[in-house]
């Protein structure tokens, strides 16, 4: 974790108590008998070899050497301890018992001790740019840690009786019972077998449980049913200072919502890949639901990093004493294996500033109160994410979770409260955590938790490919990653995002002071990916989130995901418009984009070439759309003007002005121009939907905008592959029975509603159309 070591993380060594003297040698050498047992072994951490069946006593031995035994091998020839300890690690693997060199005290080696020494309490080697604000005095931490230790034991004795990370469980009463979700997850190795399987990338979703606070909701998942072992009286596998903290501040401002915020950690506390795209969003009136989801993940990231602290803490005094005793010898035990090769272990990813400002104010409120005496550069990051616009106008709600209200404007609510603050999309913050504070703008090596965008991390990406000094190594560990609001990055570039989630869990580059004694074996096997978590919020599904979640998710203990049902858009269509779904066929959904383009230039385009009337505005969903559908009308020579989000300000109002004077013919008129602006289109006489939106609130506000035309018609052109976002804005009976037909349209017009098929000309009724009534 680039110096990971406890001293880097901020902490003093800690009084180790009894139990880790050496008395319990006799009780180990009896749990070495069993160690391939589905029990956990004597430091807590799950069994060193582990597979879906019975596991042999031969299976277990190692066929050949695995790159940690390859690493020991290559350090060995210049050190003679870690030869040692490359010998005994064999002696061990082959049952050959050695009193001398016995499984010790459970501890594990610590990183780089000289440098960790001098980078104890946080002082870490920063960009004075980044930091800004100079940093505490070594001298007043070793104060601060002379101050806390007496908390700090408290602390480590409550937080983990029941779940202790790598000491407890030494009792050979039921130690399984001990393990929390923590040790589970990342004590597990994964096997040839079960890598392979997860690279195939096929899932399963096996089992369905109720979606708690959704009428039509179900989540359903792969493997093991997360809720069949749940307890409500459990701390739901969170540090209790954290759980107390959290329940008492949930129960001081939102009381009867901490049930469903439960349910949600629940899931989330699992480990597992989760999708939940029908979580309604802070600016469509969904604050609660917003906060309580956000309450979950930020619960689950701040007990990750402090459950992980705590690990390599507690190594570090262990190793510390072990080396005092047994003649500077290092350590080969597995459960001293906790390092990744760097320190940042968190990634969450975020559309804009004024989105970061709510999660990073939430992360300061949820942490205990004993670890935030001090918050960093609290100042420069509410000046540089935060707005003074609307300081005075904001309503009551918990700190940190505040939300603008709506101004008087003809903009709708959601996107005034979505942009009323800032709307940056190019930001990187780094947080750590030390004993008694909280650092903002640390260095990122140095980090926990990084908050960042997808354009901004990108920055640093290519940043990275075309200067070879740089890197960013620090994603080489991430171990939770969280999307929010991945349907605000949807109208930005989902392509960034896409490239980002590619960047982790690589092989990093350089060292970056990482003790490679305690690096875990799946690291340095390439197995990382299959050990991350990833949590994906969205307001909505699409294809893309879809795509990401299948085939960048391959989380070994499995996927959760949400199934619902979507309500209809259209009772939100006040006027009493004609609208006609015209479906065209696509042999494949590579060439559905053609079969929609050649439907246009064939179908659609020649009547509007025929007609004399203006006022046709084609509203397009993605801009490569845009731009071929431009470059079409170019080519024909048509009357039109732009509207799409890379134009001016002065060419938006030229356009505007000259369509509703009528003096172009047609718009372009793109979603996310539709966006990022909400305007209000005037002189539209006749509407083409040339592909549907993703938003679907967008639908009925694009069709409202034919108020005042004469015609009162709307067009849209669909295939079988936009089946998600028809569902999004029509009626789903309608829907299903328009698919088993032929070269057919939904008709919604007025009081009637029904279905209209085209019939080629020279058939059967020669070119007209039928229509049916659907009761």
């Amino acid at each position: 974790m680039g110096k990971q070591s406890g001293k880097n993380l901020g902490f003093g060594k800690r009084k180790m108590p009894n139990r880790f003297n050496t008395g319990k040698k006799s009780r180990r050498l009896e749990e070495e008998n069993v160690a391939h047992s589905p029990a956990s072994t004597s430091s807590g951490e799950l069994p060193n070899e582990e597979s879906n069946g019975v596991v042999s006593e031969e299976e277990t031995v190692y066929k050949e050497p695995s790159m940690y035994d390859k690493l020991l091998m290559t350090l060995g020839s210049s050190s003679k301890s870690v030869s040692a300890a490359y010998k005994l690690r064999k002696r061990q693997e082959e049952g050959i018992s050695d009193s001398e060199n016995s499984e010790d005290d459970g501890s594990e080696s610590s990183s780089d001790s000289e440098d960790a020494d001098n980078d104890e309490e946080g002082v870490d080697d920063e960009d004075p740019e980044m930091a800004g604000i100079e940093e505490h005095s070594e001298d007043s931490e070793n104060e601060d840690d002379q101050e806390t230790s007496a908390f700090d034991d408290e602390e480590t004795h409550d937080s983990d009786a029941e779940q202790d990370l790598g000491t407890s469980s030494q009792s050979a009463v039921e130690p399984s019972m001990c393990l929390s979700s923590f040790d589970i997850h990342w004590g597990h190795k994964l096997t040839k077998a079960e890598v392979e399987n997860l690279s195939k990338k096929k899932w399963t979703y096996e089992w369905e449980v109720p979606a708690v606070g959704m009428t039509k909701g179900n989540w359903a998942g792969t493997g093991e049913c997360f809720t069949k072992d749940d307890d409500p009286n459990s701390c739901y596998g969170l540090k209790q200072k954290l759980y107390k903290h959290w329940l008492e501040y949930g129960l001081t401002h939102f009381g009867y919502f901490v049930f469903m915020s439960m349910c949600t950690r629940s899931s989330v506390n699992s480990y597992r890949d989760i999708l939940h795209c029908n979580k309604k969003p802070f600016y469509h009136r969904g604050s609660t639901e917003d906060s309580n989801v956000m309450d979950a993940y930020i619960m689950q990231c701040l007990n990750h990093v402090f459950k992980t602290r705590d690990l390599v803490t507690k190594n570090d005094a262990k190793v510390s004493k072990l080396r005092e005793t047994a003649n500077n010898e290092i350590p080969t035990d597995d459960s001293f294996l906790d390092h990744g090769f760097t320190r940042p272990k968190v990634l969450i990813l975020l559309p804009m500033a004024s989105i970061a400002l709510r999660v990073v104010k939430r992360i300061i409120q949820l942490t205990p109160s004993a670890h935030k005496v001090n918050v960093e550069h609290m100042d420069r990051f509410s000046r540089e994410f935060g707005t003074d616009d609307h300081e005075d106008e904001k309503e009551i709600t918990p700190p940190g979770l505040e939300i603008l209200k709506p101004h008087k404007s003809s903009k709708p609510s959601d996107f005034q409260v979505l942009f009323g603050g800032n709307s940056k999309d190019d930001f990187m913050v780094g947080i750590k955590f030390t004993k008694r504070s909280i650092k903002l703008y640390s260095d990122f090596y140095t980090s926990d938790i990084i908050v960042a965008s997808s354009v901004g991390l990108l920055k640093k990406i290519d940043e990275a490919k075309l200067n070879k000094e740089k890197d960013v190594d620090y994603l080489s560990s991430i171990e939770v990653l969280v999307i929010d609001h991945a349907d605000v990055i949807t109208m930005q570039n989902w392509d960034f995002l896409k490239s980002v989630v590619e960047q982790l869990n690589h092989i990093p580059s350089k060292q970056h002071g990482t003790d490679v004694m305690r690096i875990r074996p799946w690291y340095l096997d390439g197995y990382a990916p299959f050990y991350r978590q990833t949590i994906l919020l969205s307001y909505y599904s699409n294809p893309d989130i879809n795509n990401l979640f299948n085939k960048h998710c391959s989380n070994y203990h499995g996927k959760v995901k949400l199934v619902h049902e979507h309500k209809g858009v259209l009772p939100k269509v006040v006027l009493q418009v004609r609208q006609i779904y015209q479906r065209f066929d696509a042999d494949s959904i590579e060439h559905f984009d053609d079969a929609r383009f050649e439907y246009f230039t064939t179908k659609v385009f020649p009547k509007i070439k025929d007609s004399v009337e203006g006022g046709i505005m084609i509203f397009i969903s993605s801009y490569f759309e845009y731009v071929r559908v431009r470059n079409f009308l170019k080519s024909q020579s048509a009357s039109f003007c732009l509207l799409h989000e890379y134009a001016q300000q002065s060419d938006i109002s030229r356009a505007r002005v000259r369509f509703f004077e009528g003096k172009r013919k047609i718009m372009l008129y793109t979603e996310r121009s539709h966006f990022y602006h909400r305007y209000k289109i005037r002189g539209i006489q006749n509407l083409i939907i040339y592909s549907l939106p993703e938003r679907k609130e967008f639908y009925p506000e694009v069709v409202n905008m034919l108020d005042g035309s004469n015609d009162m018609a709307c067009t849209v052109l669909f295939s079988q592959f936009d089946l998600l976002r028809v569902m999004f804005c029509s009626l789903k009976s309608v829907l299903d029975r328009s698919l088993t037909r032929e070269n057919c349209g939904i008709g919604f017009g007025e009081e009637n509603v029904g279905i209209e098929n085209e019939n080629k000309m020279g058939e059967k009724g020669g070119g007209g159309s039928v229509r049916e009534k659907v009761r």
